[in-house]
């Protein structure tokens, strides 16, 4: 599932359901996953296509869907990052924040998984400007990298203005429920940090329920404590646009147990 990048209240009209039958497979052996959202917005500008032909197979976090590994074997991060810290950010809409946090902390591997391809090239000419080399890029469904994203490798995750679904029928699909909270857990390291930024009040309501159920405690002692941006924090076009219509940012900070 994405993040912080797709159309806000129009997204039904794009959905890709994946299949109808969730007691079928992929000939490769994938359960079915229904995917909401879209895959590509409007045309790509030749810079973008060029950073898609040239740069985005090189950033590949190994063998992650399930045609090339239908055993789920899991990724080598200590090849891939050297034995660094690794962190992971879910919808990663336009690449700021991930650039941002590459470019400021070297000394940490990154992975971004990101279905939504504009996202995905605006993201790699942001890399080529920074000269970021610490991040690694999958163009897909963040549920098939968790599969093979090692058990508790992970130190810090982040879910920057996910798609809200603000309709009830939909709130199913919002990345915060067990579906998707239980295998980000599993990939977590005990006292590994997960950041949630939001501007939807409902949404801050169904992550300050559900997330603790995955495992994970809520660290805030005060208002300011999701009021004010975390220290490090850039703000997104996405943000910057919810200022702009009047809606209020919320930054929720938890952390795995165990």
């Amino acid at each position: 599932m994405s993040g912080d990048q797709k159309p806000r209240d129009d997204q039904s009209k794009d959905a890709q359901p994946a299949a109808t039958n969730a007691a079928e497979k992929h000939a490769s052996g994938a359960p079915w996953r229904n995917f909401y959202g879209r895959f590509k917005g409007k045309t790509l500008k030749d810079s973008q296509k060029r950073y898609l032909d040239e740069d985005l197979a090189s950033l590949s976090p190994g063998a992650v869907g399930w045609d090339e590994n239908p055993d789920r074997v899991p990724l080598d991060l200590d090849a891939l990052f050297g034995g660094k810290d690794v962190w992971l950010e879910v919808g990663f809409g336009g690449g700021e924040h991930l650039v941002h946090q590459a470019v400021s902390n070297p000394g940490v591997g990154i992975i971004g998984a990101e279905p939504f391809i504009n996202g995905v090239a605006m993201l790699l000419g942001k890399i080529r400007s920074a000269g970021a080399d610490n991040i690694a890029v999958h163009p897909g469904d963040a549920r098939d990298l968790m599969d093979v994203l090692p058990e508790a490798s992970v130190s810090r995750a982040f879910l920057l203005y996910p798609d809200p679904w603000p309709k009830a029928r939909h709130h199913r699909r919002r990345f915060v429920t067990q579906e998707h909270l239980e295998p980000l857990a599993r990939c977590l390291k005990p006292g590994a940090i997960f950041r949630v930024a939001t501007d939807i009040p409902d949404y801050v309501r169904q992550t300050l329920e559900e997330v603790p159920k995955a495992g994970f405690e809520w660290l805030a002692e005060g208002p300011a404590d999701w009021r004010q941006p975390w220290g490090d924090w850039i703000s997104t076009r996405y943000e910057q646009k919810a200022l702009r219509e009047g809606r209020t940012p919320h930054y929720l900070t938890f952390r795995r147990l165990g």
